[in-house]
């Protein structure tokens, strides 16, 4: 058999053949140009088409036929979604990401779920499609259907290679458009996986006689639980899960927790791979006593990195003793977690004068610690200086603090400790005032490292804004500073902004930037409106809130 290329410039392809030669037939549902792509491995003569296809489509060592035939192919074969079905065994592995697009954007649920069966690549990007296409439940169900008939067989396909169905919608964004490899990370997706030992040991069971374990598939997923009663998508997830909990691992890389019974996150958490959280946030209003019945959860996370713990309530009539205990259990947790660099407190009742039960657990020097909108002692920040799991901070944030009361000597060596490392500090709402914020200013010239210093919400007079000015004037990566509207700036006691005299301020300090060569410093005035509470941002020009604009 001979075949010859004919082509034009509007990209269109045909195959003639010669009389030796047998093409579909009419009343097949396959075009010439899907019979040539399946017959492909059968040609014995294909040389010539196969040097001219490269020479077209050759991207990074991966070869794939020119995108129109492609897509062809994919409308040609589901226009039949038995044929297409019946045709996965000898498909060619390029077309199994613009046909599976097609089948899932077009809900079409039996190709789907056969093509996750079939699937030729290690990794099934399933959630970066579904954002994209936002997916129909069946034709998601389908796809998991999918998996769980692989996953019954006792011998799986030839072709099967799936190991990770990845419903991260944030993962492998470019591996539906850039399939053919024009970017290395879509190449290991495409390439074919060497053998590993487990399958060597797989094929020495099988010579022996002995029938060998089947590996689980990993389902990578970030989860948000926001609501008592979960999504259909999630609820048939958790589901698979369950019923093929040895052979399904879910791995969770971020966890998000919001105002969910305590018992339905225990519930969830028991069919994932707690070794895989990496990021958790906990977002509930959660009395002291609930926290300690998530925690061993948390114990068994050994790999999370960061850890945000918001708005934990200790009840007015907790006993000493009870109260204590709890802490301490929470406490022990962080001995199980030799990963984590960002810990995140938030609204947390019970820290004042019990900061250092909590950090002296920790195994690792942290990168990042905010304490927001808590009380906090004296002998806390004396302890939080001296804290060696600190002193390589990058971010510092005591965000709603107030320290009107305290000797902020413990915070300056702090600051001081941290000089080196210490990029964003974060001092908003903390109530300091002229004397506290000029003790801090020689730390402060010294953070060699510093982009991003915010203390808005303090009472600064126009003064110390100027002395700031003068100490950061070195610091050559300070990019962004928000300040405080200056004491000067207010009509009367009452916190009642003058936006005239605001400005005035605003550009006098603009003007002392310009000289002092720091120009590309961006400044901005923040406070908060005395009368409805919102921000209040003036940058070149005021963005004021409309208790500020005239009738």
């Amino acid at each position: 058999m001979m075949c010859k290329r004919r082509c034009d410039t509007r990209e269109s392809y045909s195959v003639s053949f010669s009389s030796g030669a047998t093409p579909p037939s009419a009343q097949s549902c396959l075009n010439v140009n899907i019979w040539v792509i399946l017959m492909w491995p059968k040609l014995p003569q294909r040389t010539y088409l196969q040097d001219w296809f490269r020479s077209r489509c050759f991207r990074m060592g991966v070869w794939a036929p020119p995108r129109r035939l492609l897509e062809l192919a994919g409308q040609s074969l589901l226009q039949n979604e038995a044929l297409a079905v019946a045709a996965l065994e000898e498909l060619p592995v390029e077309l199994f990401p613009p046909l599976f697009t097609a089948a899932f954007a077009g809900r079409h649920t039996h190709a789907v779920k056969a093509m996750v069966q079939a699937w030729p690549f290690a990794c099934l990007p399933l959630g970066a499609l579904m954002k994209d296409h936002e997916p129909h439940l069946e034709t998601f169900q389908a796809a998991l259907d999918g998996l769980d008939l692989l996953l019954a067989e006792e011998v799986r396909p030839r072709r099967w290679k799936l190991q990770v169905l990845d419903l991260r919608r944030n993962a492998h964004q470019d591996f539906w458009t850039l399939w053919c490899g024009i970017k290395a990370s879509v190449c290991s997706l495409l390439e074919p996986e060497p053998a590993q030992p487990m399958q060597k040991a797989r094929r020495v069971e099988a010579q022996a006689g002995l029938k060998p374990a089947r590996a689980p598939v990993e389902v990578l997923v970030d989860l948000c639980l926001k609501e008592d009663t979960l999504d259909e998508t999630l609820s048939y997830l958790l589901k698979k899960a369950k019923q093929r909990r040895s052979l399904l691992h879910l791995r969770c890389q971020k966890l998000r927790i919001f105002t969910v019974p305590v018992q339905n996150i225990r519930r969830i958490l028991k069919l994932v791979q707690l070794d895989s959280i990496q990021d958790l946030e906990v977002n509930c209003t959660w009395k002291l006593a609930t926290l300690g019945r998530f925690l061993p959860h948390l114990g068994r996370m050994g790999n999370l990195r960061r850890l945000l713990l918001s708005r934990v309530r200790l009840l007015p009539h907790t006993a000493p003793a009870r109260e204590a205990h709890c802490v301490r259990q929470l406490t022990a947790q962080f001995l199980n977690l030799p990963h984590l660099q960002e810990l995140s407190l938030d609204s947390i009742s019970f820290l004042e004068g019990r900061l250092h039960q909590v950090l002296r657990c920790l195994k690792t020097p942290l990168e990042t610690l905010c304490i927001s909108n808590c009380l906090i002692s004296e002998s806390d920040l004396t302890y939080l200086s001296q804290c060696p799991s600190v002193s390589l901070l990058k971010d510092l944030g005591l965000s709603g603090v107030n320290l009107t009361s305290l000797s902020l000597e413990p915070l300056q060596v702090l600051i001081e400790r941290t000089s080196a490392t210490l990029q964003d500090l974060d001092l908003d709402e903390c109530g300091i005032v002229d004397s506290q914020f000029s003790a801090l200013l020689p730390s402060l010239s010294r953070c060699s490292q510093l982009t991003t210093f915010r203390f808005c919400g303090n009472p600064i007079s126009m003064s110390v804004l100027e002395s700031l000015l003068q100490h950061t004037v070195g610091l050559s990566k300070l990019s962004l500073v928000l300040y405080p509207a200056p004491l000067e700036s207010y009509e009367d006691v009452r916190g009642t902004l003058h936006p005239g005299l605001l400005a005035q301020l605003h550009a006098r300090l603009r003007q002392l930037v310009r000289t002092s060569g720091r120009a590309s410093t961006v400044w901005f005035s923040s406070n908060t409106c005395p009368h409805c509470g919102d921000e209040i941002f003036y940058g070149i020009w005021p963005i004021l809130c409309p208790c500020y604009m005239p009738a």
